[in-house]
């Protein structure tokens, strides 16, 4: 067991801040995790956030996974102070941390959330994970892997609607054959910069402006990226004037959209707006 006493640390907020689709509650009062090719529980505890894995598990992939090396109240500490909305919004959502995701599970999970709510983004990967993932077995439960792009190549259509990805269907397919004939390198194209890498990924059917940024965010850990989706677009118009000041924060800007995410869609800013 591994105890992660951090304020900025808090796994129910990280569980519901939109980046990751397989970090869930569980009948325990805790959290599963499926990634990496593993299953992790969390719970928190008065000590802190405690991970079901042994010290070398943890070194190995989940202090990197959490981005356990940032420090992300000096990001928040940047925030302009006259910008009385970001600070409400980092102090609310203090506890988030950008999670170092798997880029091809990030760049099918994007194509999928197209005009998706976060629960039907949900059961649609967790449909691709049951029906086409490796199993996990894990203390008496059994759990799947996100399926490689080799195993989704060789799928057609149809098993993507089954899975009710509807128009997403052929875009998912098209990404996993490109990625597995090597037409496109995830892995090569993460020392490219970043407008290099924004194209390259545009040039994945399906990809636009907002799902490439998504991916360059939560698979490539480019924080500077800004997606904006309904939410951010909505707190955009209300709160500053219709675009977010993202040339202040060259390098944390996509840190902050996440506090900015969480916290618009929570009661308490709609609580806030009520009361105006």
């Amino acid at each position: 067991m591994i105890t992660i006493n951090n304020p900025d640390f808090n796994i129910r907020k990280i569980a519901e801040s939109g980046q990751c689709f397989r970090l869930n509650a569980n009948q325990a009062g805790g959290y599963t995790l499926v990634a990496l090719g593993r299953v992790l529980r969390l719970s928190e505890t008065n000590e802190g956030c405690v991970l079901d894995c042994t010290q070398a598990e943890f070194d190995a992939l989940w202090r990197d996974y959490f981005d356990l090396s940032t420090d992300y109240a000096a990001i928040r500490a940047q925030v302009d102070p006259v910008d009385a909305f970001l600070r409400r919004a980092c102090d609310y959502g203090t506890g988030i941390r950008m999670l170092r995701q798997d880029p091809w599970e990030m760049l099918v999970s994007f194509i999928i959330s197209q005009r998706k709510n976060i629960p039907a983004i949900k059961y649609c990967i967790e449909a691709i994970c049951s029906r086409y993932g490796e199993p996990i077995e894990s203390q008496g439960e059994r759990f799947y892997a996100f399926p490689s792009a080799e195993r989704l190549a060789a799928l057609d259509e149809a098993h993507f609607l089954a899975c009710s990805l509807g128009y997403r269907a052929k875009y998912v397919l098209s990404a996993a054959r490109m990625i597995a004939t090597g037409t496109l390198d995830l892995s090569a194209i993460a020392a490219l910069n970043d407008e290099a890498l924004y194209a390259a990924l545009q040039s994945v059917s399906g990809v636009g402006e907002k799902v490439a940024n998504c991916v360059m965010l939560f698979g490539y850990h480019r924080l500077d990226r800004f997606p904006r989706d309904v939410w951010i677009n909505r707190i955009e118009a209300r709160e500053y004037g219709g675009a977010f000041p993202t040339e202040r924060y060259p390098d944390t800007a996509g840190a902050l959209q996440q506090y900015i995410f969480y916290y618009a869609r929570s009661a308490a800013y709609q609580g806030s707006r009520s009361s105006d």
